[in-house]
């Protein structure tokens, strides 16, 4: 590579480093992934693969049993590629093709070294996670094995498999971010579309549509040039001959096929970097339009300052709504219950009371978590016009209802018209998360107000967001989990089998053991049941006043 590639490249690297390292978060979610993701398989790998790596060595293979194993390598290592694609692609989107000063960089060298740099960037990103990774389990099958091949190979095709995957997927990328931000008819619905994108990926894992299209992937694509490469890891496996002709054509096809992608990448990248963004001019129209309706639902009784916050948080909102996304992170770890919820065909009693709690917890945290951060720059002038705090809370407060209400109203019934719930208790299942759409406001207000956050937190490279803090995220959900729990104790009566349970458990641990009545824990229950229930009016008068007495720094 020139000097000019080289430094771009290791300039990107650099970047993309720096803001990994600068981000406390990505950091703590890079230990989570490593701890609880990647620990365990790796762990399983190493104990697993030397044994099979002794099968291997000491086992004369069948014709058959050579078959299935060429063709599960030959599929895993397509379907491999294919997520290697993809996932350069979702970078080249999100992050790779909004290059850094592009004034600087896009004048300082052509464009193709600036393309070239990129790629390999990003190569070197992968392969310093997932080449060590192959190095590891390769040593682990091939210490079983009794051959050092294994260990030679799997990197090796690991590098191939990024030379093609990363250049591929940039080109791709590249015209998806072009269509979505030059290409007005795209770029108007771009949120709308990535919206779009998300549900179906994530109906997609919860129907396991998503299981079915990669098996139809795996079996389709192991003849396939795609599954060629798998032969280069059949050269450490004992007892299968791979076949040369594969290993051979897929050097040669990875050769052309980079080439390809350089070729069809330079002109593109080019195509994207000096056109000109698209013009939503509209939008602004559209927004006004739109507030003026929403102004139009609100009761003639809505004072017009109340009226105003409201609206205007709405605005806000609607404008930028990924400061939102923290509001759907509970769905995440819902995947499994809806994906349950499909097979069995019906929703348990406990299910729907989740969900509706769900749209409970995320009517506070939608406007009214962060009320004084969210202000951003205006925040001066806002304390220091003639706004009260009753008004600013209540508008945040209105905004939250006027979204959360008729979601909590149809959530509510749906769950409880498909679930086994009777008809006594699914009115009280609407009842109570409608009033809880309501309150929990309120209440986050108060919490936001007490622990709030006025810097941005970087969502992406380039996307920054005023976002609730966390200390706010964590006492809120107390706040709300806490007296939910409570009166589920007191509902079932429950108090004398938790005290037994805890005292069995004493029992066991080498601790003093711990003796808890049930009278204790139902006067307990009862008394964060309490304060549960009277914590948003407290809550409420705290936030008003905050804001009333709030001193500028």
């Amino acid at each position: 590579m020139s000097h000019a590639v080289t430094t771009v490249a290791g300039l990107e690297l650099r970047r993309t480093l720096r803001a990994i390292a600068g981000d406390r978060m990505k950091l703590l979610m890079i230990v989570a992934v490593a701890l609880f993701a990647l620990g365990p398989i790796t762990a399983l790998g190493v104990v697993l693969l030397p044994a099979l790596g002794e099968q291997a060595a000491a086992a004369t293979l069948t014709t058959d049993t050579a078959t299935t194993v060429t063709e599960y390598v030959t599929g895993g290592v397509a379907v491999l590629w294919v997520f290697l694609v993809v996932m350069s692609i979702v970078r080249t989107v999100t992050t790779v093709a909004d290059v850094d000063e592009p004034a600087f960089l896009l004048l300082s060298t052509a464009v193709q070294n600036t393309v070239v740099g990129i790629v390999a960037a990003e190569t070197a990103l992968y392969a310093s996670i997932l080449i060590p990774f192959a190095a590891l389990f390769a040593a682990a099958f091939a210490y079983g094995a009794g051959t050092v091949l294994p260990v030679l190979v799997a990197p090796l095709l690991v590098a191939l498999l990024l030379l093609t995957a990363i250049p591929v997927g940039f080109v791709v990328g590249i015209w998806v971010r072009h269509l979505i931000t030059v290409y007005e008819p795209v770029a108007r619905y771009r949120t709308l579309l990535f919206a779009a994108v998300w549900v179906v990926y994530f109906g997609a894992i919860a129907t396991g549509g998503l299981n079915t299209v990669m098996w139809s992937l795996f079996t389709t694509l192991q003849t396939s040039p795609l599954g060629w490469p798998g032969h280069l890891l059949l050269v450490g496996v004992p007892g299968i001959d791979p076949s040369t002709v594969g290993i051979a054509g897929a050097v040669a096809g990875s050769a052309l096929l980079v080439g390809l992608a350089f070729v069809a990448g330079v002109p593109s990248a080019q195509r994207h970097w000096f056109a000109d963004p698209a013009r939503t001019d509209d939008e602004e129209i559209d927004e006004e339009t739109s507030s003026d309706r929403l102004a139009d639902l609100l009761p003639g009784t809505v004072s017009r300052p109340v009226r105003t916050v409201a609206v205007t948080a709405v605005r806000r909102t609607k404008r930028a709504p990924i400061r939102l996304a923290y509001a759907g992170y509970p769905l995440l770890g819902a995947l499994g219950f809806i994906q349950q919820i499909i097979e069995n065909g019906t929703v348990p009693s406990f299910m729907a009371v989740m969900f509706c709690l769900y749209v409970v917890w995320a009517a506070g945290v939608l406007f009214t978590l962060n009320p004084l951060g969210d202000l951003g720059p205006a925040l001066p002038a806002v304390v220091t016009s003639t706004l009260t705090g009753r008004q600013a809370i209540r508008g945040r407060m209105l905004a939250g209802a006027l979204v959360a209400v008729p979601l909590a109203l149809l959530v509510s019934l749906a769950f409880g018209l498909v679930s086994p719930l009777s008809l006594e208790h699914t009115a009280a299942l609407i009842a109570g998360t409608v009033v809880g759409a309501i309150v929990t406001p309120a209440l986050a207000a108060g919490i936001g107000s007490a622990f709030p956050r006025f810097g941005s937190v970087k969502l992406t490279n380039k996307r920054e967001a005023v976002m609730p803090s966390k200390t706010a995220f964590v006492v809120y959900t107390l706040a709300i989990a806490l007296p939910t729990v409570a009166a589920v104790v007191l509902y079932l009566e429950a108090p004398e089998l938790i005290a037994g349970l805890l005292s069995t458990v004493s029992a066991w641990t080498p601790l003093p053991d711990v003796s808890i009545s049930a009278r204790g824990i139902t006067v307990t229950a009862w008394i964060v049941l309490i304060g549960g229930l009277i914590a948003p009016v407290v809550a409420y008068r705290y936030a008003t006043e905050r804001f009333d007495w709030y001193t500028l720094e």
